[in-house]
């Protein structure tokens, strides 16, 4: 049982994880940004600073189309007005503190520094046939699952909308810019997957999903279907979210599909059991037609039994079929760390259980093992090594 050992990233062995849906106050106002409002707010934002309205349409086709905030770069934009123009809507809120590189180049990792010294990670991935961005929407976690870094960070604050969309643009350019393994790319797929619970940050997080799916020049118009917000299981904002008319893909951080084990693995599960999660999946599934993903970190001796995925199977069996898709993900552990991935031929005894119960089931391509790849992790070796610096 994840009681039995300390959590990832723990410095006492007695250590026990903390749940707080509590979100701190943050430390000053991050400043106002073109993706914080809609178009329409974009323009009275230009005129009450007695600048033309009709500007802002050209500086949202300039930020989501060619991924830039140079004013510089806006030709069409009467010189002598570019600057203002910029420094109204388009101010710097995210910098690099580093970056590393993987899987050949086809991974890019990179810490952010916030306007308050506030740090989180992305993750961008180039595939076969998409390039994927992982985002964080919140700086720390306040649901203290044991097995992930984050987890055992805190919750330090919410993103605000453009914080999150500052990532989203910044992988776009690096894409179209060349900087993955195999040239330039067109970002095609984003996952609320990074540092953070995407629904304790509802109203930021619904409103980046706009900038996201709305169409030029409200937003990036990527496909909602290419859009997966991921939840560890608040079904009160889950049946909110599926009202909401944004056809996202759900992803559900489940891990056990017993009470027993996902009480001590996911401490929201004391909030809101598995039935009720799997009940608030499916309506999302009704709801707006799109096929639930049933996220489960495959983590050695602890819930990789093949009795959990014949339990798994008949759960989301029950309450019909086609309408989950399971991805089992080999565990990411940090280096040293108790908590490891299932052995292959016990993963592939679990997938095997699945699908042989009629539920389509996909392993997740892992990237990014040899750079901490692993949310949460690079914040936290960064912060160390800062922390080491100091004292030397």
């Amino acid at each position: 049982m994840p009681t039995d050992q300390p959590p990832e990233g723990a410095t006492s062995p007695d250590a026990r994880p903390r749940l707080s849906l509590v979100v701190p106050a943050a430390r000053g106002k991050a400043p106002r940004h073109l993706a914080d409002l809609d178009l329409a707010g974009r323009k009275q934002a230009l005129k009450d600073a007695g600048l033309q309205a009709f500007r802002a349409d050209q500086l949202s086709r300039h930020y989501f189309t060619h991924f830039t905030r140079e004013a510089s770069e806006m030709t069409d934009l009467p010189a002598a007005q570019r600057q203002a123009l910029c420094a109204q809507l388009l101010p710097e809120l995210i910098q690099e503190v580093r970056a590393l590189r993987a899987d050949g180049g086809r991974t890019i990792k990179h810490l952010w520094e916030l306007h308050d010294g506030v740090r989180v990670e992305s993750v961008l991935m180039r595939y076969r046939d998409r390039t994927t961005l992982c985002v964080s929407s919140q700086a720390g976690c306040g649901m203290a699952c044991p097995f992930c870094a984050t987890g055992q960070m805190g919750l330090t604050r919410n993103l605000t909308t453009a914080e999150i969309v500052e990532q989203v643009r910044h992988a776009a350019q690096a894409s179209a810019r060349g900087d993955l393994t195999g040239g330039p790319a067109r970002l095609s797929n984003v996952v609320f997957m990074g540092m953070g619970e995407p629904l304790i940050n509802y109203k930021n997080v619904v409103a980046a999903l706009h900038r996201l799916v709305d169409p030029a020049p409200e937003g990036f118009g990527l496909s909602a279907r290419a859009v997966t917000v991921s939840t560890v299981g608040l079904v009160p904002l889950i049946d909110k979210l599926a009202g909401e008319g944004l056809p996202v893909t759900l992803a559900v951080s489940l891990h056990a599909p017993d009470d027993e084990l996902r009480d001590a693995l996911i401490p929201v599960n004391s909030k809101w059991k598995v039935g009720e999660l799997l009940d608030a999946a499916y309506r999302y599934f009704r709801s707006t037609g799109r096929r639930v993903s049933i996220e489960y970190a495959l983590i050695k001796d602890m819930n990789d039994h093949a009795w959990r995925a014949e339990l798994l199977a008949q759960e989301l069996n029950r309450r019909g079929h086609g309408w989950a898709h399971v991805n089992p993900i080999p565990l990411n552990p940090t280096p040293g760390s108790i908590w490891t991935c299932s052995e292959p031929v016990v993963q592939q005894r679990f997938v095997q259980t699945l699908r042989a119960a009629g539920i389509t089931t996909t392993v997740r391509d892992t990237r990014g093992s040899d750079i901490d790849g692993a949310c949460g992790q690079l914040a936290t070796e960064v912060l160390n090594q800062e922390r080491a610096g100091t004292a030397v």
